[in-house]
């Protein structure tokens, strides 16, 4: 009954069949791999952000060769010394923690080369008003500040924004932002939220870049076009079986003189 199989036209047809799901299952496979790719890439990142480690200096993770705060960087614990400048102090509003409005408090530090890091000291609740409460000011002096180094902030990212701010409040933290503010030698990439912080004022913890924690919808759109290539392979298997199946019950009716009479 399926000696119609081994046919050319059957032989072809069935030899493309196979190559179809060979295709779909090797692209099934290669999606599959890219959204397991970012799935590690999420948990390295989180362990990144969770690990503790010893501080080292922020110079030892922002050098000339990397100059940047990168995803393997991002909430690495890092000590900066230097003096706080005072005057300028900047506040960041629209900073939400914990469900609550606030607005961080940041001080640039200023190293002994003159660059400048620009420090949150912690998050306060409320609206700021453009000053700062006495038991928010920075100490003067050397100090050597202990944080974790944060990703430069963009627009629509926790908050920030382009500008439109009064006078000593900031949209944003990143570079761009604080070279148009204060014009120091230059400025650290990212910025640094200090461990301890001033009565009033709360730790500030890590947070995630934007898109950089490695489930972004990308990576679904993987797990997506996987299961639709291996159903499409199925789909292939199916119609080969039905094919075969409608050719078999055709050669049964031939076998038995049941051919349609056609007019």
């Amino acid at each position: 009954m399926y000696r119609f199989l081994l046919t050319p036209r059957w032989l072809g047809g069935t030899a493309l069949a196979v190559a179809a799901v060979a295709v779909c299952v090797w692209l099934g496979s290669w999606q599959l791999g890219r959204f397991e790719d970012r799935v590690s890439t999420h948990q390295e990142t989180k362990q990144s952000l969770t690990a503790s480690g010893e501080a080292r200096p922020i110079d030892a993770l922002l050098g000339p060769t990397s100059p940047q705060v990168t995803t393997e960087t991002v909430g690495k614990p890092v000590t900066v010394t230097g003096d706080y400048d005072t005057e300028h102090q900047l506040l960041v509003p629209n900073r939400v923690l914990d469900g609550k409005q606030g607005y961080y408090v940041l001080t640039p530090l200023r190293t002994a080369d003159g660059h400048a890091v620009a420090v949150v000291r912690g998050w306060a609740p409320g609206n700021p008003s453009g000053t700062v409460p006495a038991a928010e000011a920075a100490p003067g002096g050397p100090v050597t500040v202990t944080g974790r180094l944060q990703a430069n902030e963009s627009v629509g990212s926790n908050g920030a924004v382009a500008g439109g701010l009064p006078a000593g409040q900031l949209g944003m933290i990143n570079r761009a932002s604080l070279l148009n503010v204060l014009e120091y030698d230059g400025w650290y990439d990212g910025w640094v939220s200090a461990d301890q912080v001033p009565a009033g004022l709360t730790a500030v913890p890590t947070v995630q870049p934007q898109g950089g924690d490695g489930l972004t919808l990308r990576a679904f759109q993987n797990l997506g076009y996987t299961l639709e290539w291996f159903v499409f392979g199925g789909f292939v298997v199916f119609m080969w079986f039905r094919l075969v199946r409608r050719e078999a019950e055709a050669e049964q009716d031939r076998a038995l003189g049941l051919d349609p009479v056609l007019d």
